[in-house]
């Protein structure tokens, strides 16, 4: 018993120090590409192992599963099939030439091909997007296909859910995909069950539990919005089903977002990518609903969309970011709720400033994620000494995920600017390119700038020891956000 207790503290130790040196060797092996989050994961496994080991093991790769990835790859290939049996796709690349490495790079991480022939109307107010989304439902004549983060039974929620029951007593076919973990509390309400029986299908997408952690990761989420009604009509941006008001975070608000109604070709690639998933959870096959692509409307425009997500190329979004900086010669806005850049954008973005390029950050001034602010204002200082004009926006929670270029390229993305974004989660982007929708977008992101309070190196330098000193151990670990 004496040679035990003697030996057991150095069986302790060298056990500790075998699985940290372990995990640390499995995290170097992600390679050079990941080597952002590969410090910061290595700082937490080294210096806090009870916090770093067990959350590394839990969340560390990105692994949808061995099961969804096969479906993914069965149902990618049918979907790229019924597609080429669709015969010419409207593309319009004349239109959009002087774009071409933009169009190259969006396709070379998974992107479509730009589609000629969209109409598009943006819409900065959260309840005319669910007023015009209703009214589609309400008249339509064959299916309803929603795939949403967050649903909220409130006044929009109802409206939507009360336009779905009528149009499924029609005998139009509705279907709701909603992530597991954002639309939890509206999954488990006596609402779905009211849905279900009036003829709407409602699924989980990425169902999260205690099973499922053993053999994928639960942190992966399907952040996507997007609707299509008849095959025709499509909406996506970053607004959920949900009223300014948002019930879930009531003191936040107003929740201030930006969405796109969409008709035309592109359409087609919206509901490409609502098949897909459909697929992923219930294995029902839809990719024959793809046989007919929606008409080029007259003097419509090039649109492009690029679906991002854990099973595709993990750094699609954050290439695309670094080629607009790069590329930008007059003026960058940027909006986005949540804030967490790595090295390389925040030196793009410094760069594109020291060039003479006008550079716009519009985030909020309250954020209901506090170590997301905190990261957020980490970068402060860096960006206002290279020139970067930074604003805070005051009239509630900025939501809107958008990015114009020297006015006449637009981005509208469901993603934040983050790497749970970039790398985790299931986005959607859409790429508009085209001066005068550009230059509606720029007129919504200026309201946006005007309703915010400009911050400079003064208040920056101003803040307390103790906050710079929050912020800084913050950023240190934004990697692993």
């Amino acid at each position: 018993m004496g040679w035990f207790s003697s030996w057991w503290p150095a069986f302790l130790l060298a056990l500790d120090l075998c699985l940290r040196l372990a995990v640390v060797v499995q995290i170097i092996m992600r390679g050079p590409r990941a080597s952002d989050s590969s410090r910061a994961w290595i700082l937490m496994v080294v210096f806090l192992p009870l916090v770093g080991i067990p959350i590394w093991l839990l969340l560390g790769e990105a692994r949808l599963g061995r099961r969804r990835r096969e479906r993914y790859r069965s149902i990618a290939d049918r979907v790229a099939d019924q597609v080429a049996r669709m015969g010419p796709i409207p593309e319009h690349r004349a239109e959009a030439a002087e774009y071409g490495p933009t169009i190259a790079l969006a396709e070379a991480v998974g992107g479509t091909p730009p589609r000629s022939g969209n109409e598009l109307e943006l819409m900065g107010d959260s309840m005319v997007f669910i007023d015009r989304l209703a009214e589609d439902i309400e008249s339509a004549q064959s299916s309803c296909h929603l795939l949403f983060y967050i649903f909220v039974e409130d006044e929009a929620g109802w409206r939507i859910g009360e336009a779905l029951k009528s149009a499924a007593s029609r005998g139009v076919s509705c279907r709701l995909l909603l992530d597991s973990v954002g639309s939890r509390p509206f999954l488990r309400s006596s609402y779905v069950a009211s849905l279900r029986e009036a003829g709407v299908e409602v699924v989980e997408s990425l169902p999260a539990n205690l099973v499922r952690m053993a053999f994928a990761r639960v942190d992966l989420r399907n952040h996507r919005k997007i609707a299509v009604v008849d095959g025709c009509t499509g909406y996506t941006g970053s607004q959920n089903i949900a009223a300014a008001a948002f019930a879930l975070k009531p003191e936040f608000a107003p929740w201030v977002d930006c969405m796109l109604r969409i008709r035309g070709p592109v359409v087609g690639d919206l509901q490409a990518i609502f098949v897909r998933d459909w697929f992923l959870e219930t294995e029902e096959p839809l990719e024959g609903l793809l046989a007919e692509r929606p008409e080029p409307r007259l003097g419509g425009v090039p649109v492009q969309i690029l679906p991002t997500g854990p099973n595709n190329d993990n750094e699609a979004l954050a290439q695309l970011a670094l080629a607009s900086f790069h590329g930008a010669r007059e003026e960058l806005i940027l909006t986005t709720p949540y804030f967490v850049p790595g090295e390389a954008e925040v030196v793009s973005l410094c760069t594109a400033a020291k060039r003479g390029v006008s550079v716009h950050l519009v985030v909020p001034a309250r954020n209901d994620s506090p170590l997301v602010q905190a990261v957020s204002r980490s970068h402060y200082e860096r960006l206002i000494d290279a020139g970067v004009e930074v604003f805070e926006y005051q009239e509630g929670l900025l939501h809107a995920k958008t990015l114009t270029v020297d006015r006449d390229l637009a981005l509208v993305t469901t993603a934040n600017f983050d790497r749970r974004s970039f790398d985790l989660n299931f986005e959607v982007s859409t790429l508009v390119y085209d001066s005068d929708f550009a230059s509606q977008l720029r007129l919504l992101q200026r309201d946006y700038v005007v309703r915010s309070s400009a911050v400079t190196l003064t208040q920056v330098h101003g803040r307390s020891w103790l906050r710079r000193f929050a912020y800084n151990a913050a950023g240190i670990f934004s990697p692993v956000l």
